[in-house]
């Protein structure tokens, strides 16, 4: 790769698109986004000492559950305004203005008296976090060849899930280091979030090249652009759909899971066990299968992705105690890393470019809201079924994101150019006012 390659943000496609060639060819740029999505999820240990953090001043169990539907509201919504952010303010300002803010906003807990203030703040510092992504996964998408768009976002998840990982270890041994107290830990989150936005600042672009921002504007007016547009293509909104559902039966291992296996009596060791036994299927195959899955046609990715995650949790009705457990998580596990990076990949080329922002911000949206809401969903209906009936209705809905997923990427996507690159225009590399 020559170095005016890299400078316009070009990739050599040649060859097949293994992880390491995808990551060495990838600008700068993208090289920065895949960084920063690992930083942004090793510092995100606010989440997890929240309620300890409450509880520690003095707060009441009720206040800590809903300082927490607050910190998941914020997330939801952050999402779906990032991708305005995105498309007005462009890739670099949006992803400092994230990080700036969540900075000084996780500073701020430590001093706010009074819970209304800290609410207040929870949910602002929670929807600022998540504004960066959609303007994350717009540039990955504007940047990255058509035939290695899968293998990036699966680069990308890597980097979310080896964060998420590893949030609750580091934040643990900067409360040690701290005295038992939360000060070097909020302190430590603000200042990782901080060196992420002088980072973007100095290595993303500010905006596309020139022009292309005017042109993508006149389009957007003509078409009625912006979320509304979203809504019109009924074909993504089938594939959003797809995304609610899918998100609320995966996020059943963190409740539903649990009261289930409490229920019947089962150890706790085996509930951390399945926790663990997808923590490291994800992290340690999920690159390696994208190498091979990537070249599947989509429908068949994600299809396969969404069924999975349903006959897994199925398998846990089934009277075999522990083992049930065990094979489930082992079979949706393989749907999540088989269907995860392209679920996440295809919402940038499933719309106009002029409204690829918006088109991601919506996914990010209704999966976020599937993972808030889906827990609260499944333990209901495990109050009212029982633990006998409770995993075949939940995995309806995984059925039912496999036939609106099928629906919505059922059109054959376009061959590749001779040269397999994707015709769409580079953002600049160096950083304009």
């Amino acid at each position: 790769m020559t170095a005016d390659q890299v400078a316009q943000g070009e990739a050599v496609t040649d060859g097949p698109a293994t992880v390491w060639a995808t990551f060495r060819e990838a600008p700068l740029s993208v090289k920065t986004v895949l960084a920063g999505v690992l930083v942004n999820r090793l510092s995100g240990f606010l989440n997890v000492f929240l309620v300890l953090f409450l509880t520690a001043r003095g707060y009441s169990a009720g206040s800590t559950v809903l300082a927490l539907g607050v910190y998941g509201g914020g997330a939801v919504v952050g999402s779906l305004i990032g991708g305005t952010l995105a498309d007005r303010m462009g890739v670099r300002n949006a992803t400092v203005v994230s990080m700036g803010s969540t900075s000084v906003l996780t500073a701020a807990l430590l001093y706010l008296p009074g819970l209304p203030l800290l609410l207040s703040a929870i949910a602002l510092v929670s929807l600022g976090a998540q504004l960066f992504r959609p303007a994350s996964a717009m540039l990955l998408a504007e940047l990255t060849p058509a035939n290695r768009q899968v293998m990036i976002f699966a680069m990308y998840r890597f980097g979310l899930n080896v964060g998420a990982t590893a949030a609750p270890l580091l934040g643990y041994a900067l409360y040690n280091a701290g005295g038992h107290q939360y000060t070097l830990l909020f302190w430590g989150e603000a200042l990782i979030a901080t060196l992420y936005a002088v980072l973007a600042w100095t290595t993303l672009p500010a905006r596309t090249a020139d022009g292309k921002t005017k042109k993508e504007a006149e389009e957007g007016k003509r078409s009625g652009g912006g979320y509304a547009a979203v809504v019109r293509d009924r074909r993504f909104v089938l594939y959003l759909i797809a995304a609610f559902c899918h998100a609320a039966v995966y996020m059943q291992y963190t409740s539903t899971l649990p009261l289930y296996m409490k229920d019947a009596g089962m150890a706790l060791f085996w509930y951390t066990f399945a926790v663990s036994l997808n923590g490291f299927i994800v992290i340690v195959f999920e690159l390696l299968v994208t190498k091979l899955a990537q070249a599947w046609p989509l429908k068949v990715t994600v299809g396969l992705g969404f069924a999975l995650v349903g006959v897994g949790v199925a398998v846990y009705g089934l009277p075999i105690g522990p083992a049930a457990v065990v094979i489930g998580t082992l079979v949706w596990s393989i749907g999540e890393i088989l269907g995860g990076p392209s679920v996440f990949a295809h919402p940038a080329s499933a719309g106009p470019e002029n409204l690829r922002s918006r088109y991601i911000g919506s996914f990010q949206f209704m999966f976020g809201l599937g993972t808030a809401v889906g827990p609260m969903i499944g333990s209901w209906l495990f109050l009212q079924l029982g633990g006998g009936l409770v995993w075949p209705v939940v995995a309806l809905g995984s059925l039912v994101a496999t036939v609106c997923g099928l629906a919505a990427v059922r059109k054959p996507q376009p061959p590749l150019p001779p040269d397999g690159r994707k015709q769409t225009p580079v953002l600049a590399e160096t950083p304009t006012a």
